[in-house]
């Protein structure tokens, strides 16, 4: 078993900015996930957001607190506590928080496809 949490020395050792906007860390990462990239732990202040990238693996962002506005692709919607979001592979997707709170999410990673996975 493998327990982690934000407190944890190894996860904290992982604190990065995320996109220009938010602070993340990884919670557990490939290799010691076998099928999937990492999990990690984003928040998000108030008026800031995660620019908008594209990236070569499928996500989940899972909203743990807060509210706001995702791009995916060319769909525009509003997110909250609760809400999961996929985002396919190669998709733009831009996350920003619209309220007065700090937004936390979870994002769950899938590994990069091979060539040899089409």
């Amino acid at each position: 078993m493998i327990l982690r949490n934000l407190t944890h020395p190894e996860v904290k050792a992982t604190r990065y900015l995320a996109h220009g906007g938010g602070i993340a860390h990884m919670v557990l990462t490939h290799p010691t996930l076998r099928t999937m990239m990492f999990l990690a732990h984003a928040s998000v202040p108030p008026g800031n957001k995660l620019i908008g990238h594209v990236d070569p693996m499928e996500e989940i962002y899972i909203i743990q607190k807060g509210k706001g506005q995702i791009q995916v692709g060319e769909d525009l919607g509003e997110v909250k506590a609760g809400d999961a979001i996929h985002i396919p592979i190669g998709y733009y997707h831009e996350l920003i928080n619209t309220g007065e709170e700090e937004m936390t999410l979870l994002v769950v990673a899938g590994l990069i496809p091979s060539e040899t996975d089409f």
